[in-house]
């Protein structure tokens, strides 16, 4: 369970020189914040920051943005930047319904999606970052051949993200039901502590790469 509250989180937050704190005004500029052309790469729901850091160190060539709604997560992944900075990095507190307010048509070259709020509920179906109703937010955000990726240990949030994608004109480039026991899709998999802990369970990691 994530934390929700540890004192003075968000005053924290607000002095870290690691967040972007306006990022409305960044929409359409988000190269110049980096001060680099590279491909732009958008994590929503990045948690305590380690899948996104440990790409950055991996692809120092391209520039990563992580997402996170809750105040004492964020600053978990702020402890972490502190400790080992990253330039191509960034972070942003916001709720990923309001994404179109930050990035301006097609300036995403990719979403990673990990380990999602599966929202049980079928009346909070839209609320899931893999519903039809956010892949229609993404579509306008990414470039015309930016992909999603999406891991989860949840088979039944899976099979829902699944179903989504005819109805929201998204195509599945690679499926897998068993990540770790795909050579092909597992080939350079970066884990996430989630992965890394339900894994350990023996439970099964599904991924998707989708496209339009």
């Amino acid at each position: 369970m994530r934390l929700r509250n540890i004192t003075g989180s968000r005053e924290m937050i607000r002095e870290s020189g690691f967040v972007v704190h306006e990022p409305e005004e960044m929409r359409g500029r988000w190269k110049e914040a980096f001060g680099s052309d590279a491909p732009l790469h958008v994590e929503i729901g990045m948690g305590k920051g380690r899948f996104l850091m440990d790409m950055a160190r991996l692809h120092p060539e391209i520039s990563y943005i992580g997402i996170e709604k809750y105040s004492s997560v964020l600053l978990r992944a702020i402890q972490k930047m502190q400790e080992d900075p990253l330039p191509n990095v960034k972070f942003i507190r916001m709720d990923a319904e309001e994404i179109e307010a930050v990035f301006g048509e097609g300036e995403v070259d990719r979403i990673y999606l990990n380990f999602s709020d599966p929202w049980p509920k079928d009346r909070h179906a839209k609320r899931r970052l893999e519903s039809r109703q956010f892949l229609k937010r993404y579509d306008r955000i990414l470039k015309k051949d930016g992909q999603i990726e999406f891991k989860t240990d949840n088979r039944e949030l899976f099979a829902f993200a699944l179903e989504e994608l005819p109805e929201a004109g998204w195509r599945a480039k690679a499926v897998t039901w068993d990540l770790h026991g795909d050579p092909a899709m597992n080939e350079g998999n970066v884990m996430t502590e989630y992965e890394e802990r339900f894994s350990s369970l023996g439970n099964p990691i599904c991924k998707y790469i989708i496209e339009r």
